[in-house]
């Protein structure tokens, strides 16, 4: 059996915070508000694999008021999704993503996100895809107020060889 899942994420940008993006800390002048990290990248794709589970979202398991989940390492929650695919017996076979942001740059540390991504969910860095785009200064993307991440995530049943 073989399942989908699509994730969407978006964080505003705040002061005083760091830029975390599929667990790399970038240079920026603002970082993500969030009761976590604000990982917006790594929060895509956990809603991306829980959907292809058929399970709730993140919030469902790091509710963004529980004390225990405050600036939690959102790799951690990548780790949790990938425990919870092998309670069902799924493995995860790839990820694609894509980030919009007209800042910062993201794609000079894709390679390493992968490494990040990769290492959290038990799968190769080869099997992560992550793109980034503008949202040609439109909306709140486009006045520099934020980031959105989309991400699909495909699962498989353990008995299926692929």
């Amino acid at each position: 059996m073989i399942k989908t899942g699509i994730g969407y994420d978006v964080h505003q940008f705040a002061e005083g915070r760091p830029c975390i993006l599929g667990g790399v800390e970038i240079e920026h002048s603002h970082g993500l508000l969030g009761h976590s990290d604000a990982d917006v990248l790594s929060h895509a794709i956990a809603d991306a694999i829980l959907g292809a589970l058929g399970l709730p979202d993140i919030g469902h398991y790091f509710p963004p008021g529980d004390p225990s989940c405050k600036d939690i390492c959102s790799l951690k929650i990548l780790e949790k999704c990938r425990d919870l695919a092998a309670e069902k017996n799924f493995c995860i076979s790839n990820i694609d993503s894509t980030m919009i942001a007209e800042a910062p740059k993201v794609l000079p540390h894709a390679e390493a996100m992968k490494k990040n991504i990769a290492e959290a969910l038990g799968i190769q860095p080869t099997d992560i895809g992550i793109k980034a785009t503008t949202n040609e200064t439109m909306g709140f993307v486009g006045r520099k107020e934020g980031i959105a991440a989309l991400a699909s995530a495909l699962v498989y049943h353990k008995d299926l060889s692929l």
